[in-house]
């Protein structure tokens, strides 16, 4: 039952839930959709990786921090015309009416007057609806659709992080991320696909991202990565897990904070990940776009995630005449550049660079049809990718000189950024 707060807002009461597994009570405010009183915990072991709990008790904040991470960030392109349409005050609302599933996790909440199964609505196994995928695609309008009663939230999308348009849907029975670009360039579903293309190459763990276009703009489409029994918790989370001594840099304290959970090799699968957004000129990798896999039933880890989201790579959102200048490139998540981060790979001896010979030829191919990248970009973006490897050559020949390693060092570590780009 919802009951009244002494401030008069309305409280709904759920089960937060993991899985089949009861974990906390709850009392989340109508009106702002955030957390306003933990209760009972069931469970303390399934509480959600990297919250702190103190003597039973769940930090309320950090717990709220964690819920609202889940929401579409108000960053994203037509959601606030979208909530005025739909009446909704904030994005964690939306989250209620989808209890708060995933697609890349396996927690809910389950309201405390109702008996429901995470077998008969969860988003890996049952349908769900389309509707506010359409609606944020522009394809419909959610006042329409909300004046004639046909729409339906219960939808992923509604836990879909990132501020690029996207949408979660069935195809051919799988679950598929689609995502599209930005601005006048439209560049990003392209990246994606280049990526994808330099990690198969060079046999890394990875996401696989395709091209598609609709309506002739262009977009990434991918596969889910998280099964039913496997769930993904970022790198901030995990670093949440211990407190971070001041003399330890950001990277050291996630390999320590990995290592003391037990995830395998993490420093090789780092090492892949620094590399591939060196040779990208990667300018997100944030600690929300990359992490570890965990098994939802043993709670062990399975190692790291594959890697995923890097379309905002490849002097995106730079004019043509800045392709290849790496002066003002940002980079994350370890060091704030690129020729400082990749000094924190530990070794290269699995690395044959040889196998991206005519790698910029691939991405010309890609987008020789794109209305959007024309001849001058593209001629800037192969060559710039060309150089890059060259670079990377360079850093290999010079990775002997153990000046050159400085992994305590913690100048120029990046601090806590869980801006989303989008998974």
């Amino acid at each position: 039952m919802d009951r009244i707060s002494e401030r008069g807002h309305e409280m709904s009461k759920y089960i937060l839930m993991h899985k089949d597994n009861p974990v906390a009570a709850l009392e989340i405010d109508e009106a702002s959709g955030v957390i306003s009183a933990i209760g009972e915990v069931y469970a303390e072991e399934h509480i959600p990786l990297g919250i702190t709990v103190k003597r039973g008790r769940i930090e309320r904040s950090e717990l709220n921090d964690w819920w609202k991470g889940r929401a579409i960030p108000a960053s994203r392109s037509v959601i606030k015309i979208v909530l005025e349409d739909l009446q909704i005050a904030t994005t964690q609302r939306l989250l209620e009416k989808c209890l708060g599933l995933s697609l890349s996790d396996q927690y809910w909440i389950c309201p405390q007057s109702r008996n429901l199964k995470w077998s008969e609505i969860n988003f890996f196994e049952n349908n769900f609806s389309d509707d506010m995928g359409n609606i944020l695609f522009g394809k419909v309008s959610s006042g329409e659709m909300i004046l004639n009663d046909e729409i339906s939230l219960m939808s992923p999308d509604n836990t879909s992080d990132g501020w690029l348009k996207k949408k979660w849907k069935i195809i051919n029975g799988k679950r598929c991320l689609i995502k599209g670009g930005s601005g006048a360039i439209q560049q990003e579903p392209y990246n994606e696909v280049i990526a994808s293309k330099i990690m198969e190459r060079l046999d890394i763990p990875h996401v696989k991202y395709s091209l598609i276009m609709e309506e002739e703009y262009p977009y990434s489409i991918c596969e889910d990565f998280i099964t039913p029994q496997t769930e993904l918790i970022s790198a901030w989370y995990v670093m949440q897990t211990e407190k971070k001594p001041n003399h330890i840099s950001v990277y050291q304290h996630y390999v320590n904070c990995c290592e003391k959970l037990g995830i395998p090799k993490i420093k090789e699968s780092l090492d892949q990940m620094m590399v591939v957004d060196y040779l990208i000129a990667n300018e997100d990798r944030h600690q929300n776009n990359f992490g570890v896999i965990r098994d939802v039933k043993k709670l062990n880890f399975i190692g790291s995630a594959p890697l995923f989201d890097s379309g905002t790579s490849l002097w995106f959102d730079k004019p043509t005449p800045m392709i290849g200048r790496t002066a003002k490139l940002q980079c994350k998540p370890f060091k704030n550049t690129h020729e400082e981060q990749i000094k924190l790979v530990s070794s290269f001896e699995w690395l044959d660079i040889s196998k991206l010979n005519g790698i910029e030829e691939e991405f010309r191919e890609l987008v020789r049809a794109s209305i959007f990248i024309d001849n001058i970009r593209c001629d800037a973006i192969c060559k710039a990718m060309k150089e890059r490897v060259n670079s990377l050559k360079k850093v290999i020949d010079n990775s002997g000189n153990k000046e050159y390693y400085s992994v305590a060092d913690v100048k120029g570590d990046v601090k806590k950024d869980i801006s989303y780009s989008g998974k």
